[in-house]
């Protein structure tokens, strides 16, 4: 019998190989992507998901943007239920549909919705490619090294995100990708070493009673996902915002039982950086994660990725930091995070 969170400590901890995998498969995917591109005359794209498929989606589509790759992220639901009309205008789009278990209903049925108005591709991103939604696809980008025994995503997410990630490169011509991010996994194999303990510490601090998480671009969608982390294992109250829109009311609630979590970009560090600060003067405590000592200054409570990467082609490594902080706060709380209350791994609907 396996202990509480065993699970998801084993996903959190081994997702640096999985990550390998993906890099291999968007790289083998960049021809047939551009052939299928080619094909319908592409001139956007449509990411979609469901929960944090849908944040990975949002992520993906700023990735794309910076390309400058007309690009949106979407949830599953507002395809199927034709609630945003712009999201279905299939023509010259791939619909990139983003499913773990490739089971998930809404996506499922995201994708006959595309279809029926006139898309023609459809690129399925999923850690069961022998499953109904790659049955659906003309291009599955398949990644069965990051399946999982837990139900919140960790290790699936990561992975979906860099082969979207790899996929968006080879769309935008991109000749340099493979190589700048193929140091990912040994990266994230040191990074997941060094922090485990800092992790530990913030995570099991249950005098933190609400987190908010902050990020701009790409880190946006990763925002989401650290919050719906936080959610899922550890029950615990946690929002996303864009870094300078905390200011805009949110920052009400930033006091000592409040822990604010910034992922620094490079566009705009100082400004981000600043709103931290702004909130640690408000009685909250704060962790910024950066690259660098440039980005973030001489504060003591922060941690530097160390990369030497740009921050777009860093992104993966912002989420194990927040994966274990979720983790350990489940585990701090008496939980078990390989089984969140109320959740199963995918939503089946009738």
């Amino acid at each position: 019998m396996t202990s509480p969170g065993q699970h998801t400590l084993d996903e959190i901890t081994s997702q640096p190989y999985a990550w390998a995998e993906a890099l291999e498969v968007g790289a083998g995917a960049g021809s047939a992507l551009l052939e299928l591109w080619q094909r319908v005359g592409g001139r956007s794209l449509l990411f979609t998901g469901c929960g944090s498929t849908h944040y990975l989606s949002l992520a993906a589509a700023a990735l794309a943007r910076r390309y400058g790759l007309p690009a949106r992220g979407v949830p599953a639901s507002e395809i199927w239920l034709g609630t945003d009309p712009a999201a279905l205008e299939p023509a010259n789009t791939i619909l990139v549909a983003v499913s773990r278990s490739g089971e998930t209903s809404e996506t499922l049925r995201a994708v006959d919705a595309f279809r029926a108005s006139g898309g023609a591709a459809i690129v399925a991103v999923t850690c069961y490619p022998e499953r109904e939604l790659a049955a659906q696809s003309n291009l599955v980008l398949g990644l069965p090294s990051a399946r999982e025994v837990s139900i919140a995503q960790t290790r699936s997410f990561a992975s979906m995100l860099l082969a979207c990630q790899m996929a968006v490169g080879a769309l935008a011509g991109d000749a340099g990708q493979s190589a700048r991010l193929a140091t990912l996994p040994e990266l994230g194999r040191g990074l997941i070493g060094g922090i485990f303990d800092l992790m530990q510490q913030m995570g099991s601090d249950l005098s933190v009673e609400r987190f908010f998480f902050l990020g701009s671009g790409p880190l946006y969608g990763l925002a989401a996902e650290a919050m719906l982390k936080m959610k899922e294992m550890s029950l615990t109250y946690s929002e996303a915002y864009h870094p300078l829109e905390f200011r805009h009311g949110p920052m009400s609630m930033a006091d000592q039982s409040a822990l604010v979590v910034g992922l620094i970009g490079d566009r705009a560090p100082a400004q981000e950086v600043a709103v931290l600060r702004d909130m640690r003067t408000l009685g909250a405590r704060i962790l910024p994660i950066a690259d660098d000592d440039v980005s973030i200054g001489a504060d003591p409570m922060a941690l530097k990725l160390l990369s030497g990467l740009a921050e777009d082609d860093r992104t993966v490594l912002y989420l194990p930091p927040l994966q274990l902080l979720a983790y350990n706060r489940s585990l701090a709380k008496g939980l078990d995070p390989d089984r969140p209350r109320n959740l199963e791994a995918a939503v089946v609907l009738p």
